[in-house]
């Protein structure tokens, strides 16, 4: 399903060398640490803020220029399809949303392109991204999760990506709790854990930027990002960290989740970076 967004007065204004770069979206988990939410709806559609964490994420992308989203469904894709739909019509057909490819053009206040590609509800990360290759146009893109907020200048993590020519660059944070640890030597990625027990260090804190060449390292389904992919892109000296010290916060508990509402109520959401 693509859903185009239009308001060409404002798109037309967004001047960026990234507005032909496409921002990929893992939405597609069980979300299980955080079960009191996603009971009902995929983790990325928690709100906070009376808005999803995930319209969240593609307000910071677009805030740098970035509108074409593609999104990696699974778990209860319909929420995530309705939602999108809502956007654009205050009232729609609901057996709309079950079909594979529907395109509707409406002009509210976002100039997003979004794809909702539906990746399968057992796929792993890796597979989920594999599904959605031929809707990349073999180009440069962004890749994230999609329960994960940062404050990120994310034009200059395409800048550094693009300037030292690796195949990926991940972003490397400091974040209040453990998660996947990344080890640098200087920029360069040299080793990585996922979920070490006593270590505190740099961590994977999405906001990626790959090449098209990364794809063949993902095998299929049931293949791990986090694991052999990125393993592989170590060894081989493909993986540069663009090191981030500002907010990192994972939406993985419904503790982080009151943690970033509160952020929210008391105007600390350092990750609106839109206007």
């Amino acid at each position: 399903m693509t859903l185009i967004f239009v308001n060409h007065n404002k798109y037309n204004k967004m001047k960026s060398v990234n507005s032909i770069m496409k921002a990929v979206i893992l939405a597609g988990g069980y979300g299980t640490r955080i079960s009191e939410e996603t009971q009902t709806k995929p983790k990325p559609m928690v709100k906070i803020g009376g808005m999803p964490i995930i319209w969240h994420i593609m307000k910071i992308y677009s805030s740098y220029g970035i509108n074409d989203f593609v999104i990696c469904c699974g778990y209860k894709s319909h929420i995530l399809k309705q939602f999108f739909l809502e956007l654009l019509l205050d009232e729609h057909d609901p057996d709309m949303i079950n079909k594979n490819s529907i395109k509707i053009q409406a002009k509210i206040s976002e100039p997003w392109k979004v794809t909702l590609v539906d990746t399968g509800v057992d796929t792993m990360t890796g597979g989920r991204l594999k599904k959605i290759k031929k809707h990349l146009d073999n180009d440069t893109f962004c890749f994230t999760y999609g329960d994960t907020l940062n404050d990120v200048n994310i034009e200059d993590l395409i800048k550094f990506h693009r300037k030292n020519k690796t195949l990926a660059t991940v972003t490397a944070c400091i974040p209040p709790e453990k998660y996947g640890v990344l080890y640098l030597k200087e920029d360069k990625v040299i080793d990585f854990k996922e979920k070490p027990n006593n270590e505190k260090d740099w961590v994977n804190g999405g906001f990626f930027v790959l090449e098209p060449e990364i794809f063949s390292l993902i095998k299929d389904d049931l293949t791990i990002w986090e694991k052999e992919p990125m393993e592989k892109l170590v060894d081989n000296g493909q993986m540069l960290a663009f090191k981030h010290t500002g907010f990192y916060q994972s939406m993985d508990t419904l503790n982080d989740k009151k943690k970033l509402e509160e952020l929210w109520k008391t105007d600390k959401a350092y990750w609106k970076v839109w206007k």
